[in-house]
């Protein structure tokens, strides 16, 4: 690696908190770490700069008075000092991106004591899984430290509250949840848990927050590829929300800890079931939750997609053709519902014997969904009796053995998960934003390298809900006349991977869809920024 929500009528079987306390719940702790992992360009590129240029007096601290005269004196050098750490800082590069710390607003709480020659501030990444977040607090110390006035650098290193991306009312379960994971092969017997469970705690070894929810109610694998101390899951009888269980530091919500088993029902009872069990737990604070679908590509699949803003796919499978025509299909199925597939993982590639490597179920199927549906990235699992063996135990591979061929894998496969959910969010986070310079809406859509330019009435008059045209007859009930020339947006927020909404003065929210915005009418004469009066 380069350094640079309809709940179901169906009554679980849960365990109150109170029964459970009583017997002494402890949560499980992790015990191992894997370090490295890869951090996001923050959507507020200069906040953190802006901040401290506009209020450069407030970091340093006041120890004893002074003349009028001492202060402005003693200002201005605070202020001096301050864009002479910040410059240095400037030299530290983003390694995904291209862009410096200080642009991406990582530089926060800077104090500096310029008498004693001290300064101190704090890193503020957006995940703290971050491969390169030692690299970031080495330079920072070593580029600070080399500023001729500096005696002492004190540097912190800490992460961004988890928040999704997207606007919109989310369930109350999910909206503290960075990014959620879909893992799915749409095949049953490829090894798609076995890739979930591990890729989570490979994630939780990065020192992220991880869940994984087992979506699959006929045949759940959770309760068997691990061993949570308490296996039945705890309700809160005051909010009647499900509280995961956990082991080695990672939450776990699954259908087989409800005290059910497997489940024997209809396809719309499931939906309801997995609807529940997903939005009405307590996650908390995550930065990624892994779901490990069910096969196939019905109600239970299209349901979680829909209820659920998934960040990113991981693709499972295996060398055999079959297992590629099925994967074929949950690749447009995810396409369709506008779901980024970031990673394929194909298992049982092959196994070492006698100095030679063997592929005993032929090769390509991995590479054809590559090439194919231009997906980025490919992973190969070998055989291995171990990796079995684990989730039969309870124990994930990469926990029993996190030097292997198998963790080394998923570390890698983990970087990428990072990465590519750091890029999702900032391509998603400024893909429409509006120019008050020139009073405008640039658009960028995600995975497009064209940038144009719209106006804002245009925008307005291309309405196509229900409000502003008859669903019916297809009159168009908003008039041009309706829209003022000079109407401005006030606030526009993604809306999944494939909208977003925007807040007009007179309290409409629209969705526009990037489809739609890529067909309106652009602007080609742009209007130049107004001067600012001398």
């Amino acid at each position: 690696m380069q350094l640079l929500q309809s709940p179901s009528s169906l009554n679980l079987s849960l365990l109150s908190t109170e029964s459970l306390s009583n017997r002494g719940l402890l949560s499980a702790k992790k015990i191992f770490q894997i370090s490295t992992f890869n951090c996001s360009i923050s959507s507020q590129r200069h906040e953190g700069i802006v901040r401290l240029l506009r209020n450069p007096s407030t970091s340093s601290p006041v120890t004893t008075r002074a003349t009028p005269a001492e202060a402005g004196a003693s200002t201005i050098l605070n202020s001096n000092a301050e864009k002479d750490v910040l410059t240095a800082l400037s030299q530290i590069i983003d390694p995904d991106f291209g862009t410096d710390i200080v642009s991406c607003g990582f530089v926060k709480d800077m104090h500096i004591n310029e008498a004693l020659g001290e300064v101190s501030f704090r890193l503020e990444l957006t995940t703290p899984a971050c491969p390169v977040k030692d690299m970031f607090e080495q330079k920072a110390n070593e580029v600070v430290a080399m500023l001729p006035w500096v005696k002492k650098v004190n540097v912190t290193m800490s992460a961004q509250p988890a928040r999704p991306v997207f606007a919109g009312q989310l369930p109350t379960g999910l909206q503290t949840i960075s990014n959620i994971i879909a893992v799915s092969s749409c095949k049953g017997g490829v090894g798609k848990s076995t890739v979930a469970v591990n890729l989570a705690y490979t994630l939780a070894g990065m020192g992220a927050r991880v869940g994984i929810f087992d979506a699959d109610v006929y045949g759940p694998s959770l309760p068997t590829m691990v061993s949570p101390e308490h296996r039945l899951l705890e309700m809160n009888p005051e909010t009647r929300s499900i509280i995961p269980t956990e082991y080695l530091g990672v939450k776990l919500v699954s259908f087989g800890f409800a005290g059910q088993g497997r489940a024997i029902m209809r396809g719309p009872m499931v939906s309801g079931v997995i609807n529940q069990l997903l939005t009405t737990s307590e996650w908390g604070e995550l930065d990624y939750l892994v779901i490990d679908m069910p096969p196939g590509t019905g109600d239970i699949q299209l349901t979680l997609c829909q209820v659920v803003p998934l960040t990113a796919a991981v693709i499972v499978t295996t060398p055999q053709k079959l297992a590629f025509i099925d994967v074929a299909k949950g690749v447009r199925m995810f396409s369709k519902l506008k779901v980024p597939c970031i990673a394929v993982v194909e298992n049982m590639c092959h196994f070492d014997a006698d100095g030679k490597r063997y592929y005993p179920f032929g090769r390509g199927s991995g590479s054809q969904v590559v090439q194919q549906f231009g997906i980025p990235h490919l992973f190969d699992l070998p055989i291995r009796p171990t990796l079995s063996a684990s989730g039969d135990i309870g124990m994930p591979e990469v926990v029993t053995d996190p030097q292997g061929e198998v963790a080394r894998t998923f570390q890698e496969l983990g970087v990428c998960v990072v990465q590519q959910c750091a890029k999702i969010r900032q391509q998603v986070s400024t893909a429409v934003m509006y120019d008050k310079s020139i009073k405008a809406i640039r658009v960028k859509v995600p995975d497009s390298d064209e940038e144009f330019l719209l106006h804002p009435a245009t925008v307005r008059r291309n309405d196509r809900s229900a409000q502003s045209v008859d669903e019916w007859t297809g009159e168009q009930k908003l008039q041009y006349a309706d829209v003022p020339e000079d109407i401005e947006p006030e606030d526009i927020r993604p809306m999944g991977n494939y909208a977003v909404s925007i807040t007009w003065p007179d309290g409409f929210s629209q969705i526009a869809p990037y489809d739609q915005l890529q067909t309106i009418e652009r602007l080609v004469d742009v209007p130049q920024p107004a001067r600012a009066q001398a």
